[in-house]
């Protein structure tokens, strides 16, 4: 199907998820993870008026830069190696996955303006997902007041890949009261206004939680070749 029909179908499920708990559309930010798909692809969410774009990897990001530059808002939303900060640090709107000081470090050498990070929290504790434990998030902030070129403009989670919806529930309700307890705090360094939880398969519950972006892959770009990951 093409984006445009994919959009029109998901703009609908964001309306009715907001419904339901009073929000306004608006408040959701919709990022296409382009990172199973082309270009053209990429190019064709643009058309059909889509801002944000996600990549999880800096060769997909550094591939589809040279060709829509900064068109697009983008973010970087898999898990970044410190070696590779210098490759996206200057065509990134936000960085996803801050999880660890050594890459705050970095990050923090290499900005060209101060950059919008979302500390990533393992909130389901899975082995297979990097992150965070919940308990340690409010301790690291904490210890990232020194860097000056960073903003945590929020905090991001990936869900168990489940249909139990009260464990999904659970996961995202978690992470939206971490966000309170940090809130509360009134670091200047970190207003942690956004919520990134959500994807394919489970961002209408995550809307309903709070989630103020959520990260569409296949959903509404498609895919090519491998299917949209956790």
């Amino acid at each position: 199907m093409k984006v445009a029909d994919n959009l029109l179908h998901i703009k609908q499920q964001i309306s009715h998820a907001c419904q339901k708990v009073n929000r306004a559309p608006d408040e959701v930010k919709l990022i296409a993870v382009t990172k199973y798909v082309s270009t053209e692809r990429a190019q064709e969410a643009l058309d059909a008026g889509i801002i944000n774009l996600g990549e999880n990897r800096d060769e997909g990001l550094l591939a589809k830069w040279e060709v829509l530059a900064d068109k697009p808002l983008w973010h970087f939303i898999g898990t970044l190696q410190t070696r590779k900060v210098k490759n996206i640090i200057d065509k990134v709107e936000y960085i996803h996955s801050l999880d660890r000081i050594s890459l705050a470090e970095e990050i923090n050498k290499r900005a060209v303006k101060k950059m919008k990070c979302l500390v990533q929290v393992n909130v389901s504790q899975e082995e297979s997902k990097h992150g965070l434990a919940p308990e340690d998030v409010l301790d690291f902030i904490e210890s990232l007041r020194p860097f000056e070129n960073i903003i945590i403009a929020g905090l991001m989670t990936m869900a168990p890949f489940t249909e139990d919806e009260e464990q999904l529930r659970n996961c995202f309700r978690k992470l939206k009261g971490l966000r309170e307890q940090i809130k509360n705090c009134n670091f200047d360094f970190a207003p942690c206004n956004e919520l990134s939880m959500g994807m394919s398969n489970d961002f209408g519950i995550a809307i309903e939680e709070g989630a103020t972006m959520i990260r569409i892959g296949t959903a509404l770009v498609g895919e090519t070749g491998e299917e949209e990951k956790k």
